[in-house]
C-alpha cells in the first residue's frame, strides 16, 4: 500500500486562528486525515511546509511511518528545527497511523500497544477569551461547571503580556482566582496558563499570591529557552509547574527533564512530531516521574483525537485539553466528533483515529485572512512598576 497523494487544508472554524487538516490518500483508496498546529498569520507558512515535506511521502510504503519521520528529519529538514516543520510533520504522521489503522481495521490507540484506560479526562479552555473583570471569569467558570466540566484552565493576567509586571496584575490576578473560585467551588480543578511572559521574580511572587486557591497547576510562568529560569520558579513555586508545548522532538524535552525544571509536561501531538513522538516523550517522562497532559490548541476532531489515542496508552497522562469555542465547527466536520461527559471523552472504537470525517464540509471551510494587527511602537506603554 503505497502512498498516492498529500494535500493540506486551511480551514476556519469560525473562531480566532484558520486550522491546518492534512489529507494523505493511498493507492487502495484509503484516506488519512491528521491536523498541523496553527499559530495567527503563520497558518500558510505551515501548509506549505506540509505541502513541501509531502512529495517525498508519496510512493512510499504507508506503513513505514517510523522510517520517514526520520527521513524527514534527516534529509528534509537536515536536522535543523523549526516550529513550521515540527507541525507539518505532526499532521502528517498522524494521516499515516489513521490510514494504518484502518486497513487493519483497529483503533490506533492498540497499534501503540493498548489502552491503560477506556476514558480520557478533559479540562474546558477558551471560555474565557477577551474577559477583563473578576465577576465576568466568574459568571463564565459558572457556566463551564454547570456543562459537567470538572477542570478548566485561563489566565488571569491582564493584558498586554510583558515579562516585568507591577504589583496591581497580580493583585488583579489574585481577584480573578477568588471569583472564579468562589463560582465554582472547591471541588473544580483551576488550570492557570501564564503564556511564557514572566521573569522569575514575578513569577513566584504570583504563585505563592494565588496557592491559597489550590490551582491544579502554573502553566508556563516563563520562556523555556530559559531552563535555569524556570527551574527557578518550579523551585519556589507551591503550585506544580507545566511546560512543553513550545517544545518539539525528544531531544528538547531531555533537557527539560534534566534540568527538573517541571512536574508535568504538555507536549502538543500537532507540533511536537506526531503521535509516536509523543509516546516516545510521555516514556522519557515515566521515567522521570513527570506526569503527561498534552496541549491540544487544536480542533475538537483531528488533534483531539490523536491526543486522545495516544493518552489512552500513557501510565503517566493526568488530563487533556479541549477548546470549547471549536466544539461546535467539530459536529460540522465530523459525523462522529469526540464529546466530554463530565469531564471524560470515552475511547473511540472505530479504526485508524475513529473519525468519520466529512469532506465536503472541510473544504466548504476555506482558508481567512487574519486581521492586520497593530504592534507598539515603543516599550513606553510597558508597566515597570516591581
Amino acid at each position: 500500500m503505497k502512498i498516492k497523494k498529500v494535500e493540506c487544508l486551511i480551514v476556519h472554524p469560525s473562531w480566532r486562528k484558520n486550522l491546518v487538516f492534512v489529507r494523505v490518500e493511498t493507492d487502495d483508496g484509503i484516506v488519512g486525515w491528521g491536523e498541523a498546529y496553527s499559530q495567527y498569520d503563520r497558518d500558510r507558512a505551515i501548509a506549505a511546509q506540509v505541502e513541501e515535506l509531502g512529495q517525498y511521502l508519496v510512493g512510499r510504503d504507508a506503513f513505514h511511518i517510523r522510517h520517514f519521520v526520520q527521513i524527514a528529519f534527516d534529509d528534509y529538514a537536515q536536522r535543523r528545527s523549526s516550529l513550521e516543520y515540527w507541525c507539518a510533520l505532526s499532521g502528517i504522521e498522524q494521516a499515516l497511523w489513521d490510514i494504518a489503522g484502518k486497513a487493519v481495521g483497529q483503533p490506533v490507540y492498540n497499534l501503540l500497544g493498548g489502552p491503560c484506560r477506556q476514558k480520557i479526562r478533559v479540562y474546558a479552555n477558551g471560555w474565557s477569551y477577551k474577559m477583563q473583570k473578576p465577576d465576568d471569569f466568574a459568571r463564565a467558570a459558572e457556566s463551564v461547571a454547570r456543562t459537567g466540566f470538572t477542570a478548566m484552565k485561563f489566565d488571569p493576567l491582564p493584558r498586554p503580556w510583558r515579562t516585568y509586571v507591577p504589583k496591581e496584575h497580580i493583585r488583579h490576578s489574585v481577584e480573578v482566582l477568588r471569583a472564579v473560585r468562589d463560582a465554582v467551588g472547591p471541588d473544580v480543578d483551576l488550570l492557570l496558563d501564564i503564556h511564557r511572559r514572566l521573569a522569575p521574580m514575578h513569577a513566584i511572587s504570583l504563585a505563592n499570591a494565588l496557592a491559597e486557591f489550590e490551582p491544579y497547576w502554573f502553566e508556563e510562568p516563563c520562556q523555556v529557552e530559559n531552563l535555569d529560569a524556570l527551574a527557578e520558579v518550579r523551585a519556589a513555586s507551591p503550585i506544580p509547574v507545566v511546560s512543553g508545548e513550545a517544545m518539539y522532538g525528544r531531544a528538547d524535552f531531555r533537557r527539560l527533564f534534566r534540568e527538573r525544571a517541571v512536574d508535568i509536561i504538555n507536549p502538543d501531538v500537532s507540533n511536537c512530531g506526531g503521535i509516536l513522538e509523543l509516546m516516545f516523550i510521555a516514556a522519557a517522562a515515566e521515567s522521570e516521574m513527570i506526569a503527561v497532559s498534552p496541549h491540544n490548541y487544536n480542533s475538537t476532531t483531528l488533534s483531539l483525537s490523536a491526543t486522545v489515542h495516544a493518552a489512552a496508552c500513557m501510565p503517566n497522562f493526568i488530563i487533556t485539553e479541549y477548546f470549547l469555542p471549536y466544539e461546535e465547527f467539530g459536529r460540522v466536520v465530523a459525523r462522529n466528533p469526540l464529546v466530554p461527559v463530565n469531564g471524560y471523552i470515552t475511547l473511540p472504537e472505530g479504526p485508524g483515529l475513529g473519525l468519520d470525517v466529512i469532506e465536503d464540509a472541510v473544504r466548504a471551510r476555506p482558508y481567512q485572512g487574519y486581521p492586520a494587527r497593530t504592534f507598539r511602537a515603543s516599550e513606553d506603554d510597558v508597566p515597570m512598576g516591581l
